[in-house]
């Protein structure tokens, strides 16, 4: 079936498709969402090929081995898809865009060093498509982005050569990606998801085209600025909560105050929404996201005081980890630089194997420069090589070793452990900042024990 019989702004037409399973669709980006979408593509029925810059990845794909061992229940559906021809992946995009009726972007959008959002591979993506999309194809944004940033940049250039036309043979709409790692192939067949497009038309067909495949509550947004706008509003109140019981649990540790207790107790309350503190904020979505609406701000002449606060407050938190465990090492009267300290969990979130903007390194690049000797266990990155550091394969044997254990992240198997389990360390000191251990339990066992927003015991 050719493309150019084929009119993506057709609602009769992109039904035929479906129906037939003869939509063809093309995901660019097949990283950590962006493969989970393409497989939810294939496992529709839809022919579908994924496109990555990373060879290595493509390679392993194409082999059959799947590469995000910690998203429970995709491993089986790549099988079931890859031995029935319906994904396949490939790195030359100009072979699979023009031959794809449907073009969806899973792009990353870090962070430069600035905290400047750097739309660099969108814009690089899009420029490949101004030259190499077939007339009436339909792209659709799935990665997080500013508000504007499709009416102001995308469309641009990708009719910057002027053989596509906004509206007339080239549409474009968003579906922002909502999904957690680790639980993507739950959230995305039960959480909602919101649509915009250029016209009210193309809405409605991307509404078609997921109903289709992932049949969950579909919000119909205006325009594409706004979809993108309520996606960073509800990561963005995020950011801002764990700020504000971060910033509480400092407080509340100088007044001798549980925060776990006062959290527990208010989120019986039915409109208080519990967020817990931590290390910091991590991941490819929350801080990025406060960025992305800072950098609009500026943008726009538009002031945005408190997001600029709670990130100020994020990024000071593995500062105040540094200051917990100086202040524990105080009371062992243990020298701190040159002494053995463990870090537990380098993840940015629980039980997932992902270190993007992970409060792990900040935690960890802080306590190099105080001298101190940096061990890291895992369980998800056993013999890597994490921040410039090989990583413990067996906790056992490096626990005896070590002077202090720090928990930066609450994986599961960290929540098994007995407290009595770290009186192995030469001289048991102990910093939480998960809540994870108990504090009275801690005392009766002899160690040392400091935790965040934890006060006194």
């Amino acid at each position: 079936m050719s493309n150019q019989k084929i009119n993506m702004n057709n609602i009769k037409d992109v039904n035929d498709l479906l129906k037939t399973q003869n939509l063809r669709v093309c995901v660019v980006g097949i990283g950590r969402i962006g493969l989970p979408t393409a497989l939810s593509f294939a496992k529709s029925g839809l022919t579908t090929i994924g496109v990555d810059i990373n060879e290595s990845l493509v390679e392993n794909i194409s082999s059959g081995i799947f590469p995000l061992k910690d998203e429970p229940g995709y491993e089986d559906i790549f099988q079931d898809v890859i031995e029935s021809k319906k994904f396949s992946a490939t790195t030359k995009i100009e072979d699979a865009v023009p031959n794809s009726d449907l073009i969806l972007l899973s792009l990353p959008t870090p962070m430069d060093e600035n905290n400047v959002p750097d739309y660099s591979a969108l814009r690089n993506v899009a420029s490949q498509l101004s030259e190499i999309l077939s007339p009436n194809s339909l792209v659709i944004v799935e990665s997080t982005i500013e508000p504007g940033f499709i009416e102001n940049d995308m469309i641009s250039i990708i009719t910057k050569n002027g053989r596509l036309k906004e509206k007339e043979n080239f549409f474009i709409g968003v579906c922002p990606e909502n999904a957690n790692p680790g639980e993507i192939l739950h959230d995305f067949t039960n959480l909602p998801r919101l649509v915009g497009g250029i016209t009210n038309e193309i809405t409605q067909i991307i509404k078609i085209i997921y109903d289709f495949v992932f049949s969950v509550e579909l919000i119909e947004m205006p325009n594409c600025k706004t979809a993108n706008a309520v996606k960073l509003t509800t990561n963005v109140f995020r950011d801002i909560n764990i700020a504000f019981v971060s910033e509480l649990s400092m407080m509340f540790e100088k007044l001798g105050i549980d925060t776990n207790k006062v959290l527990e107790a208010a989120k019986k309350k039915y409109n208080f929404q519990v967020h817990y503190p931590g290390a910091g904020v991590g991941g490819p979505c929350l801080p990025i996201n406060s960025y992305q609406f800072l950098n609009t701000a500026k943008r726009t002449n538009s002031k945005l005081n408190i997001i600029e606060w709670a990130r100020k407050i994020n990024e000071y938190m593995p500062q105040h980890v540094i200051d917990l465990t100086t202040n524990a090492f105080s009371e062992a009267d243990i020298n701190f630089e040159n002494s053995k300290i463990l870090i537990l969990g380098v993840s940015y979130k629980p039980n997932v194997k992902d270190i993007q903007l992970s409060p792990a390194e900040h935690v960890i690049k802080k306590f190099q420069k105080l001298g101190v000797d940096i061990h890291i266990y895992d369980p998800f990155f056993i013999s890597d090589s994490i921040f410039g550091i090989k990583t413990e394969t067996n906790l056992d044997n490096i626990l005896p070793k070590m002077n202090a254990v720090i928990i930066i992240t609450g994986h599961d198997e960290f929540k098994q452990l007995e407290t009595s389990y770290f009186t192995k360390m030469k001289n048991p000191i102990l910093i939480d900042t998960r809540g994870i251990i108990d504090p009275s339990s801690a005392k009766q066992n002899k160690i040392i024990f400091r935790g965040l927003g934890r006060g006194d015991f």
